[in-house]
């Protein structure tokens, strides 16, 4: 089986961040592979070691997300391709679907696999954005994955449990970090990974056209999360207690 994986560098959620004149400050040395994109990779890991195959990972990002996917090499996806942008560019959601739809045109694949959102916008939109484009079946939120002869089995988690959605191959499927624990790669791998091929494409090279680029949507800026107003404090017997609490739900809250 042919495995796709797309991954992307994005800032560590535990690295301090500011917010200043509206404008989001974090540490541009503290950027790692989203946790979503891992958990994708280590599915895709575990299928090739189930079933065969190959796994390769495709990454969008400047010079420095090199980084990011020697990480997923090191984990154990046995090649790559690096879209190569400044780093400057503000693209959105739509922007890069529009680049992973170009790139997927013309390739050979069963599985084309993504985080089911990224830890830096948490839009959660890419994944099927790009289905729609190249026209594949696809299924969001998976928690596990299991390969059969010319389709894929999904368990997603819905909204009221679990579900299992056969998928004929190729298909499309975004991943939760709920589905499996990523592997911590090891000296060997890491070693490896250095030696593993990476192809770096210029994102000019993918020819798309400025309006294909362009985003949709953009941040007009950040704002601190509002504080919450302190609770109510009740004193008394059980029951008046419960009829003055329903009371505020009726009257203050409009709940009831």
């Amino acid at each position: 089986m042919k495995f796709y994986v797309c991954i992307k560098m994005v800032p560590d959620v535990n690295a301090p961040l500011q917010i200043k004149d509206g404008q989001l400050i974090q540490d541009a040395d503290r950027m790692i592979l989203n946790a979503y994109d891992a958990s994708a990779v280590e599915e895709a890991l575990v299928l090739k070691e189930k079933h065969g195959g190959e796994v390769e990972v495709v990454c969008i990002g400047s010079a420095k997300a090199s980084e990011t996917i020697r990480k997923a090499l090191a984990m154990g996806a046995d090649k790559a391709t690096h879209i190569q942008t400044t780093g400057d560019e503000q693209y959105d959601s739509g922007s890069y679907a529009r680049i992973l739809a170009k790139f997927f045109e013309d390739k050979e694949y069963d599985v084309l696999s993504l985080g089911k959102q990224s830890q830096d916008t948490d839009s959660g939109l890419t994944g099927s954005m790009v289905a729609e484009l190249l026209e594949l079946p696809y299924a969001t939120n998976a928690v596990g994955l299991e390969a059969e002869e010319g389709k894929l089995i999904v368990k997603r988690q819905g909204d009221s449990g679990q579900e299992m959605i056969e998928l004929p191959t190729p298909c499309a499927v975004t991943c939760s970090n709920d589905m499996n624990e990523p592997r911590i790669p090891n000296l060997k791998g890491i070693m490896a990974s250095k030696r593993k091929p990476v192809e770096q494409i210029e994102l000019s090279a993918l020819g798309l056209s400025d309006d294909e680029l362009t985003p949709n949507t953009s941040v007009k800026g950040y704002e601190e999360k509002p504080g919450r107003e302190p609770g109510k404090k009740f004193e008394g017997e059980p029951d008046e207690i419960a009829r003055e609490v329903a009371q505020l739900l009726d009257t203050e809250a409009n709940v009831l």
